[in-house]
């Protein structure tokens, strides 16, 4: 016989020992250009004005706005050009009554400037600038410092990097920038019947799935997924391999949860430090485990997923996907932005007596019940997402409407 699972848990009660888990959060400085997507660990201030000069916003001739009160089409002033000054150039001659300089859009405007003319309302003859409309005070000038001043916060701790912060961390010269470390988790695919994808495949052994599963979904919170080996079913072995991932913040396991005789994860951690859960009132995902690891260092923590691939998803998403966006400092939470509401296709009967998490495909703007074991590879397949079906419901009729959730979506 193998072990019973321990008591097994409400979901609800689950989520509270996750939250309780503490996250040491470490920081690094990195380069500019490998920041997409990291979370700033600190605010940023402005190193400098922005624009750090003043400048003209338009093509056209920089003026003493004074110069320029009386133009009309019909009665043009007439301005001697001074310079030309194109941007990036930086002006000789300051301004003075009755002159103009032109200037190119982004181009410092010399000393002396009030205004700026668009070129559109202007005529060059041979030097002479016909200026056919006024300008107030200011106009078609940026400041500087009028954007942002010298030592104003830009942006603030726990921003994602996205490419437009990237574009504003640019703009004051940032080389380098402090963010959170990605967190590095340890992933483990356990069972005799894996084999990996470059191995042949015989009879009794089937291909690994959990490991490229898994480790995407941990991409996708921002973490960094540590490979393995696979895992027979063996107490010294599986111990063994848990106990060399001392420089990882988190180990993922899937498979060996179950209350068979070949699933010795719960023996281990025992052994190793403690269980916190085994077995989860939910469908799929029951044998869910998760454990405290014990060393000279502290404690760090083992997820163990079912084995079969859909079971081991879901899981993972309903339970750990959050902690692991909390680990990597995501400020987002996992999203509901996408969940739909939607009827569904056909009656159907929920397991009774505990959650259940039902694969879905979309069609029609109906959802439609993928009526497949978890471990079918089919089902994730055709699935879109999966809908959450309260314990004290006995049955969904046609029709009802129902939220799916993404899968797979943070």
């Amino acid at each position: 016989m193998g072990q019973e699972f321990l008591n097994i848990m409400d979901p609800g009660d689950v989520k509270k020992i996750i939250a309780d888990i503490p996250v040491n959060k470490k920081v690094e400085k990195i380069l500019l250009k490998d920041c997409l997507n990291r979370i700033l660990a600190e605010d940023v201030y402005a190193t400098i004005n922005l624009p750090p000069f003043k400048k003209t916003s338009m093509d056209g001739y920089a003026v003493m706005a004074e110069d320029t009160f009386k133009a009309s089409e019909d009665n043009p002033i007439n301005l001697k050009l001074m310079e030309v000054v194109g941007a990036g150039d930086v002006p000789k001659k300051k301004l003075e009554n009755r002159f103009c300089t032109e200037v190119s859009t982004g181009a410092p405007v010399p000393v002396g400037t009030t205004a700026v003319v668009m070129v559109e309302f202007t005529e060059n003859n041979n030097g002479n600038i016909l200026i056919y409309e006024s300008v107030a005070l200011g106009q078609n000038i940026i400041n500087k410092g009028s954007d942002v001043k010298k030592g104003e916060i830009l942006l603030i701790k726990n921003t994602k990097i996205t490419p437009d912060k990237i574009g504003v961390l640019s703009a004051i010269g940032m080389e380098k920038v402090v963010v959170y470390q990605k967190p590095r988790v340890g992933i483990i695919s356990t069972g005799n019947e894996i084999i990996k994808p470059s191995e042949k495949l015989t009879y009794g052994k089937i291909y690994d799935i959990n490991s490229m599963t898994i480790s995407s979904a941990v991409k996708a919170c921002g973490c960094i997924p540590v490979h393995t080996d696979i895992v027979k079913d063996n107490y010294n072995i599986l111990r063994n391999k848990i106990n060399e991932f001392n420089d990882v913040d988190l180990i993922l396991t899937s498979g060996g949860t179950s209350a068979g005789t070949g699933d010795v994860l719960r023996e281990v951690l025992d052994d190793l430090g403690e269980v916190l859960v085994h077995g989860i009132a939910v469908k799929p995902g029951k044998p869910t485990i998760i454990g405290r690891l014990k060393n000279n260092n502290g404690s760090k923590y083992l997820f163990g997923l079912p084995g079969n691939p859909a079971a081991a998803l879901i899981a993972f998403r309903v339970f750990f996907a959050q902690f692991l966006m909390e680990m990597a400092s995501n400020t987002i939470n996992v999203s509901n932005d996408n969940i739909k509401k939607l009827k569904l296709s056909r009656r159907y009967r929920p397991a009774r007596g505990r959650i259940h998490y039902l694969l879905v495909k979309i069609e029609d703007k109906m959802a439609i019940p993928i009526l497949k074991d978890s471990g079918a590879i089919s089902s994730l397949a055709e699935a879109d997402g999966f809908i959450e079906i309260p314990k004290n419901i006995e049955i969904l009729e046609k029709g009802d409407l129902v939220q799916v959730y993404p899968l797979t979506d943070f």
